[in-house]
């Protein structure tokens, strides 16, 4: 059934046995103004504790459940651990491993005793007894990552564990993409109008049965350089095989246009 105004559609998540809604609420501008690809670029104020609260009881009355955070997106994490509350059962959190951001820099560790310390540290700061998905925040060479690192292993066993309902990999190349979807339940690719590249890894894991979240489908929020928002929002979620485009905003006027955007979804 289509979505209508003021609802948004959901898709199954792999195997976890739950659905999440087609568009994603992005949380890097929660708890990190540097290094961040947005309009306003750096040094922006981050909202206050009641403009993050307000914006999640709008997700949740407008059927948005999917949350995206990472440890490298400052405090985004302690954040919305602190804020959540009882509405932790409502959502759906992806959050992340391998990426790491202070002074300003990131750096990527890989390791199984970095990978376990920072979800033992993400459930603390998330204040959870689990994830729903967890992606390696993998390096540009990707494919490296995930063939000659112990990081997947790692998350398989916090899986077996139960702390992690599912995980994944945000890629950065189509070949990382699909061995990713080889290895794992979930994907997270960049894609949109111009930049078609991954497509073939969406393809892949459509075949296989995988989630697939995507990164950047409204170019960091310069949106208009490829058009209108609803054609682009079209464009990523009537892609077969999209589970759920995720995009940033501190504004409760831009998630309504994304969500008016998307209502005659599929």
């Amino acid at each position: 059934m289509a979505a209508s105004l003021g609802e948004v559609l959901h898709r199954r998540f792999a195997s976890t046995g739950k659905s999440v809604s087609v568009l994603g609420l992005g949380t890097v501008k929660f708890g990190r103004n540097q290094g961040v690809k947005y309009p306003e670029g750096d040094g922006f104020s981050l909202p206050t504790d009641q403009e993050i609260s307000a914006l999640l009881d709008l997700c949740l009355e407008r059927g948005i459940n999917l949350i995206d955070t990472a440890p490298a997106y400052g405090t985004s994490e302690e954040r919305l651990g602190k804020l959540l509350g009882k509405r932790r059962k409502d959502f759906f959190i992806v959050t992340k491993t391998g990426e790491e951001f202070t002074n300003g820099k990131s750096s990527y560790n890989f390791s199984a005793e970095h990978t376990r310390m920072s979800i033992d540290r993400s459930l603390q700061r998330l204040k959870t007894n689990y994830l729903d998905c967890v992606l390696v925040h993998a390096s540009k060479n990707d494919l490296e990552v995930i063939n000659q690192t112990p990081v997947l292993e790692t998350l398989a066993q916090f899986k077996q564990e139960g702390k992690i309902l599912s995980f994944g990999v945000s890629a950065n190349t189509a070949e990382g993409g699909k061995r990713a979807v080889d290895l794992t339940d979930a994907v997270m690719v960049s894609y949109n109008k111009t930049y078609p590249a991954e497509k073939k890894v969406i393809d892949y894991a459509h075949e296989h049965g995988k989630a697939v979240l995507v990164k950047k489908g409204l170019a960091s929020g310069h949106v208009n350089t490829l058009g209108g928002l609803e054609e682009n929002i079209r464009f990523i979620l009537e892609t077969p095989g999209v589970t759920s485009l995720v995009f940033g905003s501190l504004s409760a006027a831009n998630i309504l246009n994304n969500i008016k955007a998307a209502r005659n979804i599929q």
